[in-house]
Parts: structure tokens; C-alpha cells; sequence
């Protein structure tokens, strides 16, 4: 079943009783290198909020000084009206986090695991109604350092969970995982939002964001490059690919020469490129000029990961000061 997403509401942050978390001019740096530059988003209650980008884009900065385990430069932080400064224990009752890496003691058992976390909450959940929920039952009684990497991540979301959050903060959940074990993941997240919990999930990995995601705000050097809905930002970008293959070598200096051509993958025989505008056409005509047949096309519209390449470009070239 498809999850309805929302247009996004850029005055949302004046809407008080719908906002979980609302961030303001954040900054954050490390030395000389400025982690978070002044990023201001708000996550709706209820929904899965992506912030996305790659890695050491601040990212996972970011939700630190959401849930209280860094402090910020600068800018302000709002969890259910709360600070993660001066309300650490009030918040940590109603948000739970799955780190990017687990640190469990190799020879600890699930139960005991989940169960000894439970304690540090008023209102936990029965931890054998949350391993049944999330499909481990099984290994209640398994150790550790014996799982597989789609178990440990499974676990991770029970250590997150267990606590009965409003709030649940996810970092890098499938990074690791086959295919299969992925897809497994999302249909978890998908589950737990539908108990209500409203969700902040950090990947690199697009699909993932187009797959789960109301909203998103997409991040590059510390900054906020977009923020909306999948849709609207793929489309805002007008990236588009496409994938052929030509009747004779074609080297990558002249593709990238053709207007709308932003970038150039291969594999096997295929060419794919990422770009705008009507870049089929424009591939195509180029090619035929310099006496080049091109079959096996394949066109598709845009998504993220060419949304990210054009945005991430741009952002660059205002870095620079380019026009």
C-alpha cells in the first residue's frame, strides 16, 4: 500500500501543534571545517522525514544535535518544544535512535539487550511483542556477534524502538545490507510510522529516500540544498537519463560536450548519461553527426541521484563564485 506524501508547506514551522522537530539556523564546525552551515527545516508529526546527501555531507552531525548527543555552534533546536540542551531527559523519553553503527557487547543476547535498554523508560514496550513486530522473535536468544547484517539492523531498530518513542531517528539503516535484506528494512520503517511514530531517516541512498520519504532535505558541504517532497525535487531539477549503445567507440571528453550532458557512466557495452533539457535529442543528433548509430535506448525522467548531481554542481559553482 502507497503512502500518501504531502505537498510541502513552507510555513509549516508556524503551524506549532503539527511540528515534532523543528531546526533554525544550525551551524556546527570541526576546526576549520564547518560540518553544518546554517540548516533550518521542520519535520511534521507523523511523517518520515529524509535527510539525505553523501557521506560527510553533515548528515549525521545534524541529527546529534537533534537528539541531544552534540552540541551546536549556533542555531536552535525544537523537539516537541523541547531543547536538546535543557530538556536532555525529557526528550530521550520520547525519541529513540538507531546509531549508523552498533556497539553492542559481542556476546550479549537480543533479549537481553532490548530488555536491559527498556529499563531506562517509563513506558516501554513488551519486548516480546516489539521482537515478534520486527520479525526476530526467534533470536531472542541469540548472541550477538552471530547475527547477520540484516539481523543486527533489525536489532537496532528494536533498540530504537523500545522505548515506545514519538520520535525515532534512523542513520544510515540499510548501508551494508543486500538487496533483499534493503527492501526488508523498508517495509519495517513503513510499519512503524503507520503506529504513529514520526521518523527521521539519514541515507546516502536515494531510492530509499524516493521509496520512504514525505519530505526531504537534501544536503551537500554542510548546506541545504533542496528541501520538499521526492517528487517535487527530482523534478525541480530536470535531470533525465539515458541509457544506449553506439555502432563505435565514443570517447567521454565529446558526450560531455553535448548541451544538457552533466555526466557519463558505462558498463559492459551500455553508455548512460545524466543530464537536462531534451538531452536524448541532443545525444542523439550529436552522434549521428559524427557518423555514430545509437541503439538500445532506453530514456527515463528524472530522480535524486540526478537531482543531487545537478543541485550539488550548482551549489559548487555558487561556492565558487562562478555565474
Amino acid at each position: 500500500m502507497e503512502t500518501s506524501k504531502p505537498e510541502f508547506n513552507p510555513t509549516i514551522s508556524e503551524v506549532q501543534g503539527n511540528v515534532a522537530i523543528e531546526v533554525k539556523h544550525l551551524h556546527k564546525k570541526y576546526g576549520p571545517i564547518e560540518a553544518v552551515n546554517d540548516v533550518t527545516f521542520s519535520v511534521k508529526k507523523g511523517e518520515i522525514f529524509g535527510v539525505i546527501g553523501p557521506n560527510g555531507a553533515g548528515k549525521t552531525t545534524t541529527v546529534e544535535c537533534i537528539s541531544g548527543l552534540r552540541k551546536p555552534d549556533s542555531g536552535t533546536i525544537s523537539v516537541m518544544g523541547m531543547s536538546p540542551e535543557k530538556d536532555r531527559a525529557s526528550i530521550r523519553r520520547i525519541l529513540g535512535v538507531q546509531l549508523q553503527e552498533s556497539a553492542l557487547p559481542p556476546r550479549i543476547r537480543v533479549g537481553e539487550a532490548v530488555e536491559l535498554l527498556s529499563y531506562f523508560y517509563p513506558n516501554p514496550m513488551d519486548v516480546d511483542d516489539l521482537l515478534e513486530l520486527l520479525g526476530i522473535i526467534k533470536l531472542k536468544k541469540s548472541i550477538f556477534k552471530n547475527l547477520s547484517g540484516g539481523e543486527k539492523q533489525r536489532l537496532s531498530i528494536a533498540l530504537a524502538l523500545v522505548g515506545n518513542p514519538q520520535i525515532a531517528i534512523l542513520d544510515e539503516l540499510t548501508t551494508g545490507l543486500d538487496p533483499g535484506a534493503r527492501r526488508e528494512a523498508w517495509d519495517l520503517i513503513d510499519g512503524v510510522r503507520k503506529r504513529g511514530v514520526t521518523i527521521v531517516l539519514v541515507t546516502h541512498f536515494m531510492d530509499e529516500a524516493e521509496r520512504l520519504c514525505d519530505r526531504l532535505a537534501m544536503i551537500h558541504n554542510g548546506k541545504i540544498i533542496a528541501l520538499d517532497t521526492p517528487e517535487a525535487v527530482a523534478s525541480k531539477s530536470g535531470g533525465k537519463r539515458l541509457r544506449f549503445t553506439t555502432s563505435m567507440p565514443v570517447e567521454d571528453t565529446f558526450l560531455l560536450s553535448i548541451p544538457g550532458v552533466m555526466d557519463v557512466e558505462r558498463k559492459e557495452k551500455y553508455i548512460t548519461v545524466n543530464g537536462t533539457g531534451d538531452l536524448a535529442a541532443n545525444v542523439i543528433y550529436a552522434l549521428f553527426g559524427e557518423g555514430v548509430m545509437v541503439s538500445d535506448i532506453e530514456a527515463t525522467g528524472g530522480n535524486l541521484d540526478e537531482a543531487f548531481i545537478s543541485l550539488s554542481r550548482e551549489n559548487e559553482k555558487m561556492r565558487a563564485g562562478s555565474p
